[in-house]
């Protein structure tokens, strides 16, 4: 039984994506994932699929994305990326996958899970890039969605901290990376450092295959985990590393 994680699945079984703009590796990437995730992935296995799921905009052009997810084998809890417009709250996203016979699936949503010898948790967070920042990062709209995430990255590591009953490690799993390149989100940061987190994973980031999987920064590994990055493997996270 061991933990795994790939964001970044990107579905598109109904609606008209194509990916391959970000590059030839995601020719054919649906034949791909389930090739490779069934090559290793046993029933007993959790995979954590950090945002960015489905192209869907609801749960009915979800669903037959939702069925192959489902169909692969393993338990898989689920994170919010941000174009996973399908999203509703908790308890319809839970009604939807309960009413279809999704039983493989589960939300990683302002909670958390024990799995194996993890705490596992994580939000959204937040990103904006170099280009996009131009000065004028602090605005209304950049504030107020960071206190957010930021509050919700706080309520999963207190689920976190009651799960917790023999030292075991928290990991913490966002879709977008609070640390890349000269980019970082100071108040996801402080909440990380607050609790003493040492392992974060991200996704959002495609086409870039010649940087280091790992950042360290104050003392917080944060690893990247796209599916692209990934080339559609998803990565055992290992006891080895904590």
């Amino acid at each position: 039984m061991s933990l795994f994680v790939m964001a970044d699945l990107h579905l598109s079984t109904t609606t008209n994506k194509p990916m391959d703009i970000f590059g030839s590796r995601w020719t054919d990437y649906m034949t791909k994932i389930k090739k490779n995730w069934s090559s290793i992935i046993t029933d007993e296995d959790t995979v954590i699929i950090p945002g960015d799921i489905t192209w869907a905009i609801d749960y009915n052009e979800a669903y037959e994305d939702f069925k192959f997810i489902n169909e692969l084998p393993g338990k898989k809890l689920i994170g919010k990326g941000n174009h996973d417009y399908w999203w509703g709250t908790m308890t319809k996203n839970r009604a939807f996958t309960r009413e279809n016979g999704f039983d493989t699936i589960d939300f990683l949503f302002n909670n958390a899970y024990k799995v194996e010898d993890y705490i596992v948790c994580g939000t959204r967070g937040w990103y904006v890039d170099e280009k996009l920042q131009a000065g004028n990062t602090k605005d209304v709209e950049y504030e107020k969605i960071v206190s957010r995430e930021a509050q919700r990255l706080k309520l999963s590591l207190e689920e976190a901290m009651k799960l917790r009953t023999n030292g075991e490690p928290i990991l913490v799993f966002f879709h977008f990376p609070p640390v890349f390149n000269t980019f970082v989100c100071d108040e996801i940061i402080d909440v990380l450092l607050s609790y003493d987190i040492k392992n974060c994973y991200f996704g959002h980031i495609h086409g870039t295959y010649n940087i280091p999987r790992n950042t360290i920064y104050k003392g917080i590994t944060f690893s990247l985990i796209s599916s692209d990055y990934c080339n559609f493997v998803p990565m055992i996270i290992s006891p080895y590393d904590y």
